[in-house]
């Protein structure tokens, strides 16, 4: 380990573990603050917190996973993702790599509009984020080349970011439930839905609330519903207008303590996203994976094919539709794909930094 990379570490403050599988190390919590981070829009935050979590040993080979839109670095320490990847023998070793899992800029220990700017934070897009994400791991941890770059849905589309961006400092890229292509049709069309429907609820009162606008419980269920589930997997789950009913009320009354600015920034986030223009770029082997029934990213547009056809080293692997797959959150179950991960992993050459 680098002198630089042990000073990093030792200077961040760990805040505790998380509950995790018995099989792999304790996830750690840290937070790096970087000083007047600039944004797109050309505001600038005097100090931007980014937290993280890792899990392993800082001398294994570095892993860096990125989580969807309203996750957090929490929400991939979860038995049915790490559960199935970190373990010994597993796709991502913990004790063979070091998983770095940023939170994004508005999601768990990293500066948001609910820290107290509200409405007034900096309308950030992808680009900042994925910015934030890799001075992190290039800056504040001290790590000049990485072994992976992965994400999920959200993650997955600043997987694609990274690899044009940064195209020379990871060995392999791995974006899943996502496609590279600008944000557009059903995707952006109930993004906005959900945006709108808090926007136009009287008690947000332009951001400046006391309490939360009754419209985001309701517009979160909605998307949830129209957007991720499998149609499958909902028939099998609702197969009459009692289940249906139940299954929704549940959904409804489930705990839900987002905060509204945050909820919003983080959908509107995507707005601009488009990596087609840029995909030559990525040097990379990539391994898309996608589910047959991705709702935001349906197969039949034969889009993912498409544009994998610029890339000279990369695969697809589509999870076939199933009453055990969950459309678009399918792959939030690593068991679809882990052992898919091993096989392709091991292989790859190891790319020097540049």
């Amino acid at each position: 380990m680098t002198m630089m990379r042990a000073a990093a570490l030792a200077g961040f403050a760990l805040i505790g573990g998380f509950a995790q599988a018995a099989d792999y190390p304790a996830p750690q919590r840290g937070v790096w603050t970087v000083k007047d981070f600039r944004f797109h829009t050309g505001e600038t935050l005097p100090e931007l917190k980014l937290g993280y979590a890792t899990v392993g040993d800082p001398k294994g080979e570095p892993v860096v996973i990125l989580h969807g839109t309203a996750g957090s670095a929490r929400s991939m320490l979860s038995p049915i993702f790490a559960g199935e990847l970190f373990g010994p023998g597993q796709a991502l070793d913990a004790t063979k790599y070091f998983i770095i899992i940023p939170d994004a800029i508005g999601a768990g220990a990293s500066s948001k509009p609910s820290d107290g700017l509200k409405a007034k934070f900096p309308r950030y897009d992808y680009a900042d984020m994925v910015t934030a994400q890799y001075r992190l791991v290039s800056e504040g941890l001290g790590f000049k080349h990485v072994r992976l770059v992965l994400g999920n849905s959200m993650g997955g589309m600043h997987a694609w970011m990274w690899g044009q961006r940064y195209p020379d400092y990871m060995d392999a890229l791995v974006p899943i439930a996502s496609q590279p292509t600008e944000m557009s049709s059903r995707n952006w069309m109930m993004r906005r839905m959900i945006i709108d429907a808090v926007r136009n609820d009287p008690a947000w009162k332009n951001g400046d609330y006391a309490t939360q606008p009754p419209a985001l419980r309701v517009a979160n269920v909605f998307f949830g519903i129209a957007t991720s589930g499998g149609t499958l997997a909902y028939q099998k789950q609702a197969p009459t207008r009692e289940a249906a009913d139940r299954l929704l009320d549940e959904r409804l009354a489930a705990p839900f303590n987002a905060d509204a600015n945050d909820f919003m920034y983080q959908w509107d986030a995507s707005r601009d996203y488009d990596a087609a223009p840029g995909l030559e770029k990525i040097k990379a082997p990539v391994l898309a994976i996608n589910s047959a029934d991705d709702e935001r990213n349906p197969p039949e547009t034969g889009i993912m094919e498409e544009q994998l056809k610029r890339l000279p080293n990369a695969k697809l692997l589509l999870i076939p539709a199933s009453s055990e797959t969950r459309g678009h959150g399918t792959t939030g179950l690593a068991r679809f794909w882990a052992k898919d991960l091993a096989a392709w992993l091991p292989g790859l050459p190891r790319r020097a930094a540049e």
